[in-house]
């Protein structure tokens, strides 16, 4: 039994990656979930209580394996600036990911302060990841510095995601460019 609902329930997570990586947060409805999942609308209940409760899970199971991945890619840099440039590249990379887009179309503002809060803590410990990397370089504010990167990152995200008239690979470039003259600055 408790085999049955663990798959169950990471069929309802995998329904809410595709949903939410086809339509953004207004796709994901219990109705859908239960639609392709093959459940009853009332049984996805029984494993979520809420659509927030539903992306706050994918982002606990979603959000570490896309951090491992750019961190991995990070570890495999043989200098600092090199670890810098692999931060934004894995992550401008993964863009395309179900996990990675599913979590970026979740609006922070349907969730309760908890939620919004993992969600944060996850990302900080994302930053923190160069955190060390610009100090190596140099950088006299390296926690500034980090969430400016990462700021770059995140617009970047969207541009490539909005379908903005510059292909990814420019958009990647371009944001890699800026952020490695910046930290060198």
């Amino acid at each position: 039994m408790a085999e049955h609902r663990s798959m169950q329930r990471a069929a309802l997570l995998d329904a809410a990656r595709s949903l939410l990586s086809e339509g953004g947060t207004e796709a994901l409805t219990f109705p859908a979930l239960a639609e392709r999942t093959g459940l009853a609308r009332s049984s996805v209940y029984e494993y979520f209580r809420s659509r927030a409760a539903v992306v706050e899970e994918l982002c606990e199971v979603d959000f570490p394996l896309w951090a491992a991945e750019v961190s991995a890619a990070m570890e495999r840099a043989e200098t600092a600036e090199a670890k810098v440039e692999a931060y934004v590249r894995q992550q401008l990379e993964l863009v395309g990911d179900r996990r990675h887009r599913a979590v970026v179309a979740i609006s922070a503002s349907e969730l309760d302060a908890g939620a919004r809060e993992k969600i944060r803590a996850a990302h900080g410990g994302l930053v923190a990841m160069i955190v060390e990397a610009l100090a190596e370089m140099g950088h006299e504010q390296p926690r500034l510095a980090a969430m400016l990167v990462q700021g770059v990152v995140d617009a970047a995200v969207r541009r490539t995601e909005l379908g903005a008239a510059e292909e990814p690979g420019a958009i990647t470039e371009a944001a890699v460019s800026m952020v490695l003259r910046g930290v060198r600055g």
